[in-house]
Formats: C-alpha cells, sequence, structure tokens
C-alpha cells in the first residue's frame, strides 16, 4: 500500500509544483482536459448519475434492502441525528450556505434556454434547477459509493479501500496493479478536493469577514484562516472521530437550524412556503427531462457550465464522502442507509433553499434590491447582502460566517480521516500522525496554490479524474449486485433447509 502512497503523493507534488510555477498553464490545460471530457461525454455524465439515482431506488425498495451493513445483530453505530448531522456536513453543508442565495439568482440572470432572463418563470426555473443540482443526484452518487464500501467493510470484512469492492469481480488481482491504481486514483481526487476547498473556503470565510468587519479581501487575510482553520481541524482531528467530528457536525446542524428558523420567520414566510410548494412539484414533475437535458441542436453551454460541471464534481468528490458515510453507518440496513443518505439530506437542501433562494428572489423581485447583478460581480457577496436586509442583519452573517467556519473544519476534518483510511490500507482508525501529515500537507499546497493563483487549475484537474472515477463507480454497482445475489441465493438455501428440517420434525411428532 506505500507503493500507492508514494506514486499519489508524487503525482500531487506534480502538479502543485506546476500550479505554483505555472500557473496560467495548469488552468488552460487543466480547462482543455474537462471541456472535452464534458463535449465528449456529457451524455455519459447524465446517464450514469440517473442510473446510479435508480439504482440506489432499485436497492432500498428491492429484495436486499433487508440486508445489514454488518453482521445481522449489529446495531448503529451512531443515533440517528448525529448519523444525520455528520453526513450532511461533510457531504455538501459548506457548499449550501455558499451557494443557497447565490446560485438561484445567477440562473434568475441567466436561465437556461429557453426562458428569458430576469422573469418571473426564469425565477421559477431557477429555484428547480438549484433543486436539481443539489437535491437527489448528488445524494444518490454518495448513497452508491458509501453503501458499496460499508458493505464490503463491514458485511464482508474487506479493508475499507475502493479496490476492495471489485473483489467480486477480480478477486486477489484487487490487490494487484489494477487496485492500486484505483486507490491512487481515491487519493489523488481526494487530495486535490480537499487542497482546493481549503482555498476556496478561506476566499468566502474572507467573504463574509469583509461584509461584517470590513476586512480586506487578500491574499495575507486568506493566509492566516487558512493557517487558523487548520489548527482547530487539526484540534478536531487529533480528538477521534466520536469526538471532534460528531461534536462539530451536530453542534452545526443546530447552528444552521437556528439561522434556517430565523430567515423563514423574519423573511418573506408565506412566499417561502408557496416557492418550496411549487418548486418541489415542479422538481419531481420535471425530473426525468432536466436528469436527461441536453442541447445538440443550439449548442448551447448552459448544461455545461452548471449540471455538468456539478455532476462531474460530485462524482470526483465521491470517493471522499462516499468513505466517510460508509465509515459511520455500520449497523444501518441497505433499505435505512439508501432512504437515509438520499432522502433527508436532499429535503434539508430543498427547505434551505427555499428559504434563503426564496428570500433573494423576493428581494430581487418585489424589494427593488439588486442582488442578482451583486452576485454576478461578486458571489461571495450575495448571502451577506440578502442577510443585511433582514432585522438583525449582521448578527444574522455572523452566525453565517460561524456556520461557514464550521462547515469548513467539519469537512476539512473528515477529508483528513479518510486521506488517513487510504494510506494506511483502509485503516477505520488512522493514527494521529498520520492525519496531521495530511492536514499541514493540504494547507501548505492550498497557500501555495492560492498566493500563485493555481487554485482553480487545481479545482479543475481534481474535476476531471471523475470521467474515469464515473466508470469504477459502475464497476463497483455491478461487483455488489454479483455478491447480493449469491448472499440472497445462500439464504433462500438456509431458508429451505430450516424449512425442510422443521417439516421433518413435524411430521415426527405426529
Amino acid at each position: 500500500m506505500k507503493v500507492v502512497l508514494y506514486i499519489s503523493v508524487a503525482i500531487i507534488v506534480v502538479f502543485v509544483l506546476w500550479g505554483a510555477f505555472m500557473p496560467s498553464q495548469l488552468a488552460d490545460t487543466a480547462a482543455i482536459v474537462f471541456q472535452f471530457a464534458i463535449d465528449s461525454f456529457g451524455w455519459f455524465y447524465l446517464l450514469a448519475m440517473f442510473g446510479f439515482l435508480i439504482f440506489s431506488l432499485a436497492l432500498a425498495f428491492g429484495k436486499y434492502g433487508r440486508i445489514k451493513l454488518g453482521d445481522d445483530d449489529d446495531e448503529p453505530s451512531y443515533s440517528l441525528f448525529a448519523w444525520f448531522a455528520m453526513l450532511f456536513s461533510t457531504g455538501m453543508g459548506i457548499g449550501l450556505v455558499f451557494w443557497g442565495v447565490a446560485e438561484p439568482l445567477s440562473h434568475f440572470l441567466t436561465p437556461p434556454e429557453g426562458v428569458a432572463g430576469g422573469t418571473a418563470e426564469a425565477a421559477r426555473v431557477a429555484m428547480r434547477y438549484s433543486f436539481f443540482h443539489w437535491g437527489l443526484h448528488p445524494w444518490a452518487i454518495y448513497t452508491v459509493v458509501g453503501l458499496i464500501l460499508a458493505y464490503h467493510q463491514f458485511r464482508k470484512g474487506r479493508k475499507g479501500l475502493i479496490s476492495s469492492t471489485f473483489y467480486p469481480l477480480l478477486g486477489p488481482r484487487a490487490e494487484g496493479p489494477i487496485g492500486k491504481a484505483i486507490d491512487t486514483l481515491a487519493i489523488i481526487a481526494t487530495a486535490f478536493g480537499v487542497a482546493t476547498s481549503l482555498g476556496l473556503g478561506a476566499l468566502q470565510i474572507n467573504g463574509g469577514l469583509n461584509a461584517m468587519f470590513g476586512l480586506r479581501n487578500g491574499t495575507g487575510p486568506q493566509i492566516w484562516i487558512i493557517a487558523i482553520v487548520t489548527v482547530l481541524f487539526m484540534l478536531s482531528a487529533t480528538t477521534g472521530l466520536d469526538r471532534g467530528i460528531k461534536l462539530l457536525s451536530t453542534t452545526n446542524l443546530w447552528i444552521a437550524f437556528a439561522l434556517l428558523v430565523f430567515v423563514f420567520l423574519v423573511g418573506p414566510t408565506a412566499f417561502i412556503l408557496d416557492t418550496l410548494t411549487s418548486t418541489l412539484g415542479f422538481y419531481v414533475q420535471n425530473l426525468i427531462q432536466m436528469s436527461l437535458r441536453l442541447s445538440p441542436f443550439s449548442q448551447s453551454k448552459w448544461i455545461g457550465d452548471w449540471t455538468l460541471f456539478y455532476w462531474a464534481w460530485w462524482i470526483a468528490w465521491a470517493p471522499f464522502v462516499g468513505t466517510f458515510i460508509a465509515r459511520v453507518s455500520r449497523g444501518r440496513t441497505i433499505k435505512e442507509f439508501v432512504l437515509g443518505v438520499l432522502l433527508v439530506p436532499s429535503l434539508l437542501g430543498f427547505l434551505w433553499f427555499s428559504v434563503f433562494g426564496g428570500t433573494g428572489l423576493h428581494m430581487e423581485l418585489f424589494e427593488n434590491v439588486p442582488l442578482a447583478a451583486a452576485a454576478e460581480k461578486d458571489v461571495t457577496s450575495a448571502l451577506f447582502m440578502t442577510l443585511k436586509q433582514l432585522p438583525l442583519g449582521m448578527i444574522a452573517s455572523g452566525i453565517a460566517t460561524l456556520l461557514i467556519v464550521i462547515f469548513f473544519i467539519t469537512s476539512a476534518d473528515s477529508a483528513t480521516f479518510v486521506l488517513g483510511m487510504l494510506s494506511q490500507q483502509g485503516n477505520p482508525n488512522p493514527t494521529n500522525k498520520v492525519k496531521i501529515t495530511w492536514g499541514v500537507l493540504q494547507s501548505t499546497i492550498a497557500i501555495v496554490l492560492l498566493v500563485s493563483g493555481g487554485l482553480n487549475g487545481l479545482q479543475t484537474a481534481s474535476i476531471v479524474t471523475s470521467l474515469p472515477f464515473a466508470v469504477i463507480i459502475g464497476g463497483m454497482c455491478v461487483a455488489l449486485l454479483k455478491c447480493l445475489s449469491e448472499e440472497d441465493r445462500e439464504h433462500r438455501k438456509r431458508e429451505r433447509k430450516r424449512q425442510k428440517k422443521l417439516d421433518q420434525l413435524i411430521a415426527e411428532s405426529e
């Protein structure tokens, strides 16, 4: 496994040096490769994501739903609330806070093909696509990867590695060169994603501090933010999963709920409820059409710039988020896991976008507050400009900034935990030494790229890994079905033997 670690670190260092010394060239090259993937395989991204959604629902409501992710007598390791909090914080908590206002406003100004920007119809479509991009599809990819990893790790006793899930198809070869290549890709995608998130998270926090206290937006403050957050998430990482991530996640969920309720009550409450109800209806009604929508005849770039970009991003993050969700899900049944990971966070996301996106659109449409133009100029300002229009807006902005910071810490902590697992042959409890090493390395990478301007290039490079990973996840699904089918046959064979024995006992007693 050290071979995987050394190769992964070597590739990461090469890209970091490239981004540090030739940031424009890295950004241009990554953009060209990513655009090629989108233009040539956009259809594949759409079919794959829709297929993963159907696959997860079929598992939940099919004959395999009763199977536990662990031994038959295992109980869940965490309460429902703690479980939801950890998977939500890791999966996309910080993204919802950041994009909850900004994305609907962006779609409102520049909607998909066939809709005029700045209209009531544009607002309806903006909310619907925000639901679409942050709803069932991204959580389906996390569900599939997390479920497969948890099944092999806790039910079959295999290592918590992506390569281990291919054992039903490859046998011992899963530990050979093919398996090592898969695990190397997982580490690289996770490391790239964490490094860019640290840098982009620093930009977001800087935007919040600028809105509240006038702290200038610049590299200097952002480096200090990364340094401080690194210390915080390292402290959390060294306290262990049950104390650090669990405590921060549950705390953050309560803070997020408090901010949500505050904006709901002091904002346009009736409008928010109307928006949630109507958008949910439009979303369900148009789910298949949006899932398979491309624009080959008009060559519109909107789907590629938004939907396909998101799909590639979620797939690239699947190894990290899926590995972590699997780690905290022992003892759940397949049905419970799918419904919990797929539906609950999606519904929370719908509610979040309705409250914050609905409030922003109401201000734009009916209160003449130019939020959309401000978001177009600086996307980090959308949330804070919206909150400033409300009573106690400065306090709400402070809570939102705290929320971003804690979500940021839990995401970085979780990613460091996952990198530690992947670096120690799937060890479910990686050592503090390894976690600290990865944490310091990630922060150093983020600072170097932030200073050089190579952050966006690395972000795009990380998304490039999504195309091969989509194929890998498809293979994981095939391997899981083979395993589940074999287990079901064994279960039915045992049931027949038990019934036969019971019949014999009854016959003898007569």
